[in-house]
């Protein structure tokens, strides 16, 4: 029977294992025959437990004297320092009560100037407020700790929070789209109030420009807050525009420019959501995150010492902010000790950004099953 040592290391830190017999702890004669199995956390400070089955003589001696016959399988989880995700729910809430009350005002301005292209800006202001909502509350839910149902906690939420906001924004566009069709094959285009389209527009740059300073900070390593951000700053693009139209109304008097304008603005949307689409799909299928090089991940666990085979390895997003790893380590001399894997945990986390790394040590001796790459 092979020896194998299934080690976890949620990023840098130490790991520890602990066996069928402590070593901290020898005062007692122990002599039997069994099986050891520990499991290990560490978190600064040591905890080891001791698990045997047989006969043993207590004296109170400084001295131990032991003797087991048996196969011992280690588990060993190293908790370095939590990784914790970003505290963004402020931004998002202040996001999406700031917004939602400009797209109140732009829709009514909307309706009541006849601009297409206000009411267009008005949908994707609706989307954002949505996508924000749903940012907020995946935020708050991804904090949860793991529970015996929810083992990794409710952290991917937060991939469905932008799948979801992604998804919506693209069934707003198609009907933004629809309109503007039908307004360029009017034969007699509505007037439009270009004096009421021209201050809302400005009103929605300082708006959606100062909301999308909100996630400046974070839209680095977040997802969530990434599209947050495309998202606002294309609006005050969008705002931009839609002012800029509501100028050359006036003086060249083509009223079809407004459904035009509406046109680029469901280009832009579309332009900025099909990223944030492709991505959260992904992610949500498990897909390997796009910042994370599965090859360069390979060869990295393949050129570590004593380690001459690796398979069954899969990386997935745990969340819009965190990437798990599974692997097994084919270590025939068995040199999988605490500071070789806390060594790797601390490796893959800063130079792949692999904060939950879960590595199963083995022998070689007895074939794996999960070792083809066709065997998930």
């Amino acid at each position: 029977m092979s020896d194998q040592t299934e080690t976890t290391g949620k990023g840098p830190g130490p790991a520890q294992a602990v066996g069928g017999q402590d070593p901290n702890h020898g005062h007692g004669h122990g002599h039997g025959h069994g099986h050891g199995h520990g499991h290990g956390h560490g978190h600064g400070h040591d905890h080891d437990h001791a698990h045997g089955h047989g006969h043993s003589h207590g004296h109170s001696h400084g001295h131990s004297h032991g003797h087991s016959h048996g196969h011992s399988h280690g588990h060993a989880h190293g908790h370095g320092h939590h990784h914790t995700l970003p505290d963004n729910r402020r931004a998002f809430a202040l996001g999406a009560a700031i917004n939602l009350g400009f797209v109140v005002v732009e829709t009514i301005a909307g309706l009541a100037s006849n601009s297409l292209a206000l009411l267009a800006d008005a949908s994707h202001n609706l989307g954002d407020v949505l996508g924000l909502l749903l940012a907020w509350g995946a935020a708050t839910l991804a904090r949860r700790v793991p529970s015996q149902r929810f083992t990794y906690g409710l952290r991917s939420s937060t991939i469905l929070a932008g799948l979801t906001n992604a998804m919506v924004l693209m069934l707003i566009t198609g009907g933004i789209v629809v309109e503007a069709v039908q307004r360029l094959a009017a034969p007699h285009p509505a007037a439009v109030m270009a004096p009421v389209v021209l201050w809302v527009a400005l009103a929605g740059i300082v708006v959606n420009g100062g909301s999308a300073l909100l996630f400046l900070r974070d839209q680095a390593h977040d997802l969530n807050a990434r599209g947050a951000w495309l998202h606002l700053a294309s609006d005050a693009l969008v705002s931009l525009g839609v002012a800029v139209s509501a100028l050359l109304i006036p003086l060249t008097g083509w009223l079809r420019l407004d459904a035009i304008t509406s046109l680029l603005v469901a280009a832009v949307i579309i332009r900025g959501t099909w990223g944030a689409l492709r991505d959260t799909l992904n992610l949500a299928l498990h897909a390997v995150p796009s910042g994370v090089d599965s090859a360069a991940v390979r060869g990295c666990l393949q050129t570590l010492p004593g380690v001459t085979e690796v398979h069954d390895l899969h990386i997935w997003a745990m969340s819009t902010t965190e990437t798990a790893l599974t692997a097994h380590l084919v270590m025939p001399d068995e040199r999988g000790s605490d500071q070789f894997v806390a060594g790797v945990c601390e490796r893959l986390a800063r130079e792949f950004g692999i904060v939950h790394a879960t590595l199963q040590i083995e022998g070689g001796s007895v074939p794996c099953a999960l070792a083809p790459d066709t065997v998930v």
